[in-house]
């Protein structure tokens, strides 16, 4: 009866739209690989193989391939929904974070004893060529999790599909790839110019991928929760009055909405309906970028008003979705745009970049069928499925021993494969809560001893000696700044008009302005004995012009990188740094710290410690 109902309310469900039309000339031209779809042959237990062009497994250099991974419970949650009473506070206080002696022993054979290729986990299978489409039990895993525990409310019929890629970076040059013809200036009309809009910062890697494509970017004004959908500068106020002279309207959205890269900002569900009714209406594509997903911090608005003495808030329910996972911790976080996707215009990129580690190369795609196919056939002809050696690994960690799933995923026909839904997810779901405990700790450690000392503090000489017992307290904010409500970034607010050379004469007839200021403090903190290194705001501006009216207002401070001991050595030194930048009165003084830049060379800053980490995510 209850799976009658099921059915019933599926068949309710609208089909996903035909978004073909967004698809690039190259796009529209691919067909199949037919040499991969012939791989399907290859899965037939004992067929004599004489067609494919595959070296011999036994000259493989490798017997085994072993690993000590670490077990699900290694690292200690945080609470899901912290209270107003300080409980939150004590608990995480209280929270030991050293790392535990818990792991598990993986190995992986040269041959599995079974000839049947859907059962097999060993080296002789995932090193050999395959099909782009990936390791079939790390690929039903990924989808089951993906469809019924991340994302159980995907309103179109069917519901979404899966495929991996070789990390995000690949999975935004993809779709940049489907949804983007090349335009060249002074080549190509200006009415065909595609166009991508994005937050006024935005992650940079980005940039440099579409701008190469002349795909114009298009900023899109942002509060501390993310994009704007209504006001100046917002994306309605975009679309709306969108000048064609410029280019064709933009057709595509990148945006990372949970821990924003930069600013930190998680976009609550009634954004994201916002947002998304307002994409649907102009027809715009929406890429979600999210790799910090699961790191989203209820204890930072509690924290931040208790540091602040101002009312602590009440909590809110980020996810009041119908239908839930099962999982408290998944169920506690905002939900992604699949959620509210009734088109099928959402392609939503993950990677275990930030859950397992970057080296594995390996995320996946999350997207209606139609978009999924368009996408896999730029791997069959490009990447094709990632690294072996990382599938295989990957499988094994995070699904772990599981023999009567295993068995029932083998007996099935390899059409049905794909839709095999009886993976356990506790030990995967108990990781993720765990590292979200690790980073969350990390971030309230550096907001308290940023909040400490946000402000300098100068006591001025009485001018007469009737007012020798009094003294004056002059206070000067540095930053400002909103604890993280996500990801792995502190969005710093630098307050460099409050320094003393603001807007002051420089030797050459020139003024010290913003970008002056940012420059010489990033140069002035990589220097003995603060040695930190930060990002400027400057590399995350969508525009030039961004960058130039108030990009230079901003560092991201990254508390993911540095080894747990030094995290707060690293944050003290950074506010010491900035406290004594503000003590430069001399011009001159700053224009040698200037004069550094064009010598400032990797190797001179071995010391440094890096809160920046501007050369990677």
């Amino acid at each position: 009866m209850e799976a009658s109902e099921d059915n019933i309310a599926e068949m309710a469900k609208p089909l996903p739209k035909d978004m073909s039309h967004h698809f690039s000339d190259v796009t529209k031209a691919r067909a199949p690989n037919q040499m991969k779809e012939f791989y399907k042959y290859f899965q037939i237990p004992n067929i004599g193989q004489l067609a494919g062009g595959l070296p011999n497994a036994h000259l493989f250099p490798f017997d085994t391939l072993e690993a000590q991974t670490a077990r699900p419970d290694r690292w200690t949650p945080s609470p899901n929904r912290p209270g107003a009473d300080g409980s939150l506070s004590s608990q995480l206080a209280a929270t030991s974070i050293s790392e535990q002696a818990t792991a598990s022993h993986v190995v992986v054979p040269h041959d599995a004893p079974t000839s049947d290729v859907m059962k097999k986990i060993d080296l002789a299978s995932a090193l050999q060529y395959g099909q782009a489409i990936g390791y079939p039990p790390l690929l039903s895993f990924v989808r089951q999790f993906a469809r019924e525990v991340l994302h159980p409310n995907v309103p179109y019929r069917g519901g979404p599909d899966v495929i991996f890629t070789v990390g995000s970076t690949d999975g935004m040059s993809k779709c940049l790839e489907v949804f983007t013809n090349i335009w060249v200036e002074g080549k190509n009309d200006i009415r065909d110019r595609p166009g991508m809009l994005s937050e006024v910062f935005m992650y940079s890697s980005v940039l440099s991928q579409a701008q190469p494509r002349g795909v114009q970017l298009v900023p899109v004004e942002m509060d501390d929760e993310g994009m704007a959908p209504y006001g100046p500068g917002s994306l309605e106020d975009v679309l709306a009055n969108w000048d064609y002279s410029k280019g064709r309207r933009p057709h595509l959205m990148y945006t990372v909405t949970m821990g924003h890269n930069p600013t930190s900002g998680v976009l609550s569900l009634e954004r994201r309906k916002e947002l998304y009714s307002i994409c649907s209406k102009y027809d715009v594509i929406i890429i979600e970028d999210d790799p910090y997903w699961y790191l989203q911090y209820p204890s930072a608005e509690v924290q931040e008003a208790k540091a602040r003495n101002l009312p602590v808030p009440e909590p809110k329910e980020a996810n009041t979705l119908e239908k839930k996972s099962g999982y408290p911790f998944i169920d506690s976080l905002a939900p992604s745009f699949l959620s509210v996707d009734v088109d099928g215009r959402v392609v939503r990129l993950d990677t275990f970049s930030k859950t397992v580690a970057p080296g594995c190369r390996m995320g996946w795609i999350t997207s209606s069928p139609e978009n999924c196919e368009r996408l896999l056939r730029v791997s069959e002809s490009g990447t094709q499925q990632p690294s072996g050696f990382a599938q295989v690994v990957i499988a094994e960690t995070i699904m772990g021993p599981q023999e009567d799933a295993t068995a029932a995923f083998s007996s099935r026909s390899p059409k049905d494969r794909p839709t095999f839904s009886g993976w356990k997810m506790d030990g995967w779901v108990r990781w993720l809560a765990g590292l979200r405990g690790v980073y969350e700790r990390r971030m309230n450690r550096m907001c308290r001893i940023l909040e400490e000392n946000a402000y300098q503090l100068k006591q001025s000489t009485p001018m007469r000696d009737s007012d020798a017992d009094w003294g004056v307290i002059t206070k000067t904010q540095l930053y400002d700044f909103k604890w993280p409500r996500g990801g792995m970034f502190l969005w710093l607010h630098m307050r460099f008009e409050t320094h003393p050379l603001w807007k002051a004469a420089g030797s050459k007839g020139n003024i010290i302005n913003g970008t002056a200021l940012s420059t010489a403090l990033m140069i002035f903190l990589t220097r003995k004995p603060f040695l930190v290194l930060v990002s400027p705001g400057l590399i995350f501006s969508t525009t030039p012009q961004i960058r130039t009216e108030r990009g230079w207002a901003y560092y991201r401070l990254c508390f993911a990188a540095e080894a747990e001991e030094n995290i707060d050595a690293c944050s003290l030194r950074f506010t010491e740094g900035v406290q004594k930048f503000w003590r430069i009165k001399n011009v001159k003084e700053l224009e040698s710290i200037l004069g550094e830049v064009n010598g400032l060379r990797t190797e001179a800053m071995t010391d440094v410690v890096n809160l920046g980490t501007w050369m990677g995510c």
